[in-house]
């Protein structure tokens, strides 16, 4: 057996790290959220983690591996890679214990990631913008430690970064009154689900672990059902506090032992419910904030009369991406659709479109069309958002009726990115 595969989180170090890091991070609420406990008849919890200064849990890993560097490692400095939470947790831990740090983060990352971390970090950080990937990112800040001797901090895959998050557990199993049924924990590298899954099997063994992940990045699924880590060729990075090709070597062999059950949420039923969380409860979550929850809904038969506690593990959500959310929520949900539709090109043929096949609750929400010279027929790309999802067969029929040839691009994944 590897060192790697010995290693499992003790109570001790995770007890050191929560009085290591209590100064710094704020013991969340874990709060009775009253809508889901109601609509699946059991005690929901939340562990609000989103409510920490950086506005996720990373900063307790972080704190806790860079407290714990010599004094010769601290006076020359860290650096880590990463696109969000983690370079936040970085910047802040930075500034905090008065050290430089370099945050390389690819040039793509969004300027208002950009701008959190700066303000974290203040004059102790330097940001450098580097390739177009995470891995390019993590490539360039590895180099610099070979070159200056700087402590890499990596997000997932350390002993004192998994003692860190594992003191989220610590603090639920102190607030709550009765035992905990089930525990749901978004996954991405695996050091949160490692840490906290490793409290509860010492501390409450009965509870049981949901890892949970996005569909478009299941790298901890296929890796556990392997047996092995597994690099994804290809992930969807929507989810993109969780999305990752690979999860760590330590924080896998953890998750091997403590992981129950291993679950995958759609992007667009994670949409859903950040929309449902913010217009029920004022909740505003970043797509892996939302996973936990989004995840209930497949344990809907076991979960009646239970303690159940999902961990909302961010909310570093840019506004920008609120339309793109409801997009994926709508299409999803079946409310949204998309055609390529061929029009005779005469006077009147949009009109009769929309008095003939739209439905009286149907709506045209997007529009393109360019008139083609020499062509009996002009394609036009139509959105049109219903208001139920069985409205969609009306829809299509009424096209067929009235001799509207189409072509339906929901169901064609290139053309529809290409295209809308």
């Amino acid at each position: 057996m590897s060192e790697t595969e010995k290693y499992f989180p003790k109570l001790g170090d995770i007890t050191r790290a929560n009085i290591r890091i209590n100064h710094i991070t704020k013991h969340t609420p874990l709060q009775k959220n009253l809508n889901l406990s109601e609509e699946f008849e059991a005690n929901i919890l939340l562990k609000r983690e989103d409510l920490q200064a950086v506005r996720s849990y990373k900063i307790r890993g972080a704190f806790n591996k860079i407290a714990q560097l010599t004094k010769e490692e601290l006076q020359k400095g860290v650096v880590c890679a990463s696109a969000g939470n983690h370079a936040q947790g970085v910047a802040f831990s930075c500034r905090q214990l008065g050290i430089r740090g370099k945050i390389y983060m690819p040039a793509t990352t969004p300027r208002q990631k950009i701008r959190q971390v700066e303000m974290f970090g203040k004059e102790n950080v330097e940001v450098i913008l580097t390739g177009d990937t995470y891995d390019a990112a993590e490539l360039a800040a590895l180099n610099d430690c070979r070159q200056t001797g700087m402590a890499f901090i990596h997000p997932f895959d350390d002993p004192q970064i998994i003692e860190g998050q594992a003191t989220v557990a610590l603090e639920i199993l102190q607030d709550i009154k009765e035992p905990v049924d089930y525990l749901f924990v978004p996954v991405g590298g695996g050091g949160l689900a490692a840490g906290l899954g490793a409290y509860f099997k010492q501390v409450s063994p009965q509870t049981k672990i949901i890892g949970v992940e996005p569909a478009g990045a299941p790298s901890m699924q296929k890796s556990l059902e392997a047996g092995k880590v597994v690099e994804l060729p290809e992930i969807d990075k929507f989810v993109d506090g969780a999305a990752v090709k690979k999860v760590g070597e330590i924080s896998f062999a953890v998750c091997q032992k403590v992981i129950d059950q291993m679950v995958t949420i759609p992007e667009g039923r994670i949409c859903t419910k950040i929309l449902e969380l913010y217009n029920h409860d004022a909740i505003v979550m970043e797509p892996a904030g939302a996973l936990s929850i989004a995840a209930l809904d497949l344990f809907r038969e076991k979960l009646a009369g239970k303690n159940v506690v999902c961990i909302v593990s961010g909310s570093n959500n840019d506004i920008t991406r609120m339309e793109e959310i409801k997009e994926r929520s709508l299409l999803y949900e079946g409310l949204k659709h998309y055609f390529i539709v061929r029009f005779p090109q005469r006077a009147g043929a949009l009109r009769d479109f929309v008095d003939l096949v739209l439905g009286p609750t149907d709506d045209i929400t997007h529009f393109e069309y360019s008139k083609k010279t020499n062509r009996e027929k002009g394609p036009a790309v139509i959105g049109i958002e219903v208001q139920q999802k069985e409205d969609f067969n009306g829809l299509v029929q009424r096209m067929k009726e009235n001799g509207f040839v189409y072509e339906y691009l929901n169901e064609k994944p290139d053309l529809f990115q290409f295209l809308i």
